[in-house]
């Protein structure tokens, strides 16, 4: 029991999250003294006496209640400010969103160190990807590949990635993310190593490697979304998954930044990939050793922490060994909401990623070589703004929004912001307007994070794996189409703009059908 001027409150009382219903009630009337209420010693009390003790008591009662609204009513104020910081003298740790602090120093919440290690391979799974963008093109030099070949060798990554995505899902919802995206980053790491060995060899290895590649990154975002659902409460969920996917793009920004010094300074072309792959098995290493599947099996997490994780839980995530049936997954319209905003996120995503250098080049003839900077901002920039969506993201359900009502809102802006932004660019004059309007598209589209990605788990907590695979692989295939067709689409109009409008117009016909029948509620 925690005590606040006299007041026992439970436990729970300190917890930020929790109830504040037990502390207008729980009233422990053993903490008045004899001395406070003044009651005469003497074996009989006359009917005076007991007339002001009664008095006594009720101004004693009073004072307390009145301490009880002050506490709740500073609460309520912390909370609104995103402060969310109580002190416990139970356990003597004040709380924070991730950090605690002990008497005589600080100490990381273990939900902390989860989701910073998710951040780092999400990171290096970007990173990964990279690489090989940076690395082809001396690639192609040193053996003489067209660029008919050059688009195979970036398109089989995508082979493996949609043949993955279903059975990772699966396996994330059987065996715990845990597991499965320790085994992926082991044996990305692998096939990292491996790429330059398979160029030199033939160009079959080459494209065996890297469909190897995509087939065990293919684990790295259901095995996110399943970690995350377990080690954090529902209002935490958001912003856990913007730092993580922040990582994931910020990984566009390392590999463009230390792949060429690699080369330069570790083994030619060989050197990032050197790089890359032991920076991966060196974080498997760190992450069998220090983390657990979910909050009950790990045994460094504190109690108050464990009780604050189960009493933010909205669903069970038991473990399942059979499948769904996927007729009935799909015979529910929030599974086809989650679908086609899978769809159009990757349409637009991949437009962007794989035509950006070449429509400045085409259209208003900007050297990105010389211009570096150009191709880490907009990536460095979405980070940011995911972090800043599942901010917001978190702070609308502890106001009292319903998760249907966030979900809608972030997703509407995932895809409103960047239907406008791309509209918008086509009525660019410079390349720095231009930029502006890229870099603005990216930054919106970033809040499809806190929209159908944190969906899954709402609708389908124990199934969210395999659903996660179901949309992934099928935004994959449009990521395939949209790559592909954007070459043919501009070779047949000769102008960008026709494709960039039929982008902005995808947007809003998924934005309006999301708003339709996407639910926060469980369905399955």
């Amino acid at each position: 029991m925690a005590c606040l001027n006299r007041v026992k409150l439970p436990h729970c009382a300190c917890n930020p999250v929790s109830s504040l219903g037990p502390i207008d009630n729980k009233i422990s009337y053993s903490s008045f003294s004899k001395e406070d209420l003044s009651i005469p010693r003497k074996r009989s009390l006359s009917f005076n006496s007991l007339m002001v003790s009664g008095e006594i008591l009720q101004s004693r009662l009073y004072e307390r209640k009145r301490d009880q609204f002050l506490f709740v009513y500073g609460e309520k104020r912390r909370r609104r400010r995103g402060g969310c910081v109580v002190r416990c003298t139970a356990e003597g740790i004040e709380r924070g969103l991730f950090v605690g602090r002990r008497e005589g120093g600080f100490l990381a919440e273990e939900r902390f160190k989860v989701v910073a290690l998710v951040a780092a391979v999400m990171c290096l799974c970007n990173a990964d990807r990279v690489v090989m963008s940076v690395a082809i093109v001396p690639l192609a030099a040193k053996h003489g590949w067209s660029n008919s070949f050059l688009g195979i060798v970036q398109s089989s990554f995508l082979w493996g990635y949609m043949c993955s995505s279903v059975i990772g899902g699966a396996l994330v919802d059987k065996y715990g993310g845990k597991r499965v995206i320790a085994w992926g980053a082991a044996l990305w790491s692998l096939a990292t190593l491996l790429t330059p060995w398979a160029a030199n060899h033939s160009t079959a290895s080459l494209l065996a490697v890297r469909a190897f590649f995509g087939l065990a990154e293919g684990v790295a975002l259901p095995s996110m979304n399943n970690l995350l659902a377990r080690w954090f409460p529902t209002h935490e969920r958001a912003t856990a998954v913007g730092i993580s996917m922040g990582g994931f793009q910020f990984g566009n920004v390392v590999g463009l930044v230390l792949a060429p010094l690699a080369m330069s300074l570790i083994g030619g072309i060989s050197g990032p990939f050197i790089l890359f792959s032991s920076l991966g098995l060196l974080w498997v290493t760190i992450w069998a050793n220090k983390v657990a599947n979910n909050p009950q099996e790990s045994s460094s997490i504190s109690k108050s922490e464990l009780r604050l994780i189960q009493a933010g839980k909205t669903a069970s995530y038991a473990k399942n060994d059979k499948l769904p049936p996927l007729s009935l997954l799909l015979s529910k319209l929030p599974t086809w909401a989650i679908i086609f905003a899978n769809i159009t996120n990757n349409w637009g995503y991949f437009v962007l990623l794989s035509w950006m250098p070449v429509y400045f080049k085409t259209v208003f003839e900007v050297n990105l070589q010389q211009a570096a900077w150009f191709s880490a901002v907009p990536w460095g920039t979405m980070a940011i703004s995911g972090y800043i969506a599942g901010t917001a993201s978190d702070y609308l359900i502890k106001s009292g929004y319903s998760t249907t009502t966030t979900r809608k809102i972030m997703q509407s802006i995932g895809f409103i912001g960047p239907g406008i932004a791309l509209l918008c660019l086509n009525f660019a004059k410079t390349p720095s307007v231009a930029s502006i309007f890229l870099t603005a598209a990216l930054s919106f589209g970033s809040f499809s994070q806190a929209g159908f990605l944190l969906n899954m788990e709402d609708i389908a907590p124990q199934y969210s794996g395999f659903l996660h695979g179901i949309s992934n692989s099928a935004g994959t295939l449009a990521a395939i189409i949209s790559t592909v067709g954007t070459g043919f689409f501009v070779q047949w109009l000769g102008s960008f703009q026709a494709f960039l409008t039929l982008t902005a117009c995808l947007y809003f016909i998924t934005a309006i059908f999301w708003n339709l029948y996407s639910t926060g509620e469980r369905v399955f």
